[in-house]
């Protein structure tokens, strides 16, 4: 009886998976950081003022980063990052707080959580890649994770709620994906790239913010604080990292990394709170990462693509 054993994978094969779970490893920083959001909007920032808190997120961010990186769009460039800015930023960050202002937490999260789909569908559409079943499986999978984490029995639906939710996760997703599609200009950094995208997406929201919100008159260490994290690390920080990370990782599997979000905002929240996670709140964890994490390997279908590919019978 004889056997047969795979050859083992090329040098060059290694270090390509190796680099790829690097940047996954790296890129997952940026929706952890995220989940942050929620705590440091409920427990430091005026509550009442969700345009003016976007405007702060975006715009001084943005401004800080073109200090840095010295670069203005040109040509093309100048109607992409609007576009870009108002999709990931200007318009998603207001729809973020709606959702979360309309409905509870674990509602608007998991609304969040149906990203990872609606960026899969997209890229069909506009990268006009093939329809993805498994990560779409694990996406499924995912939300369902998500959901038994931080839904509740008193989790009312507002309608206004759910197309906020549903929309901000459309807007963001479409700027992922037209990120993808349109890369990075050469010679420009991801902290210029970040930078147009933020302040674009900052001028959008800074009029609106003003005649609707207003400035709060009750802004004092702690929300400056707040606002200090928001903007420097959960956006600039994190928006560098994201738009790098999706310049190299499949956009789908990418997107799964969003799960982590609604995750650590469930677990600062416990903690914050003092509340012990349920039983099912646990399992809903194991499910949710472990869809994060299956939908970052390749399917078994193009497991098997590649292996004929690399077979020089």
């Amino acid at each position: 009886m004889t056997t047969t054993t795979s050859p083992p994978a090329p040098p060059g094969a290694r270090a390509g998976t190796a680099n790829r779970m690097g940047w996954t490893a790296l890129t997952a920083l940026a929706p952890a950081v995220w989940g942050t959001t929620y705590i440091v909007t409920t427990h430091l920032l005026p509550a009442g003022h969700p345009l003016f808190a976007a405007t702060m997120r975006a715009l001084p961010a943005g401004l800080i980063a073109l200090l840095i990186a010295r670069q203005l769009p040109h040509g093309s460039w100048w109607w992409k990052s609007l576009i870009l800015g108002t999709l990931n930023m200007g318009a998603f960050f207001p729809l973020l707080f709606l959702a979360a202002q309309q409905l509870p937490g674990g509602v608007a999260a998991t609304l969040g959580a149906a990203q990872p789909i609606v960026i899969a569908l997209l890229a069909v559409a506009i990268l006009h890649e093939r329809l993805s079943r498994w990560r779409v499986g694990w996406g499924l999978l995912g939300m369902i994770g998500v959901a038994l984490v931080v839904l509740g029995p008193d989790a009312a639906m507002s309608p206004l709620g759910i197309v906020a939710g549903l929309a901000g996760a459309v807007s963001m997703g479409t700027g992922v994906v037209l990120t993808k599609k349109w890369g990075r200009p050469e010679g420009v950094s991801p902290v210029g790239l970040a930078g147009w995208q933020l302040t674009a997406g900052g001028l959008v929201l800074l009029l609106p913010a003003l005649l609707i919100d207003g400035v709060p008159t009750d802004i004092d260490g702690a929300a400056w604080l707040g606002y200090a994290w928001l903007g420097l690390v959960g956006t600039l920080l994190t928006y560098t990292i994201w738009f790098s990370g999706i310049r190299r990782l499949p956009v789908t599997a990418t997107a799964l990394l969003g799960l982590l979000s609604p995750l650590v905002a469930a677990t600062l929240g416990a903690l914050i709170a003092g509340e012990a996670l349920s039983r099912l709140q646990l399992l809903g964890f194991a499910i949710a990462l472990t869809a994060m994490l299956a939908g970052q390997l390749p399917s078994p279908r193009q497991k098997a693509r590649d292996a004929g590919a690399a077979d020089p019978a």
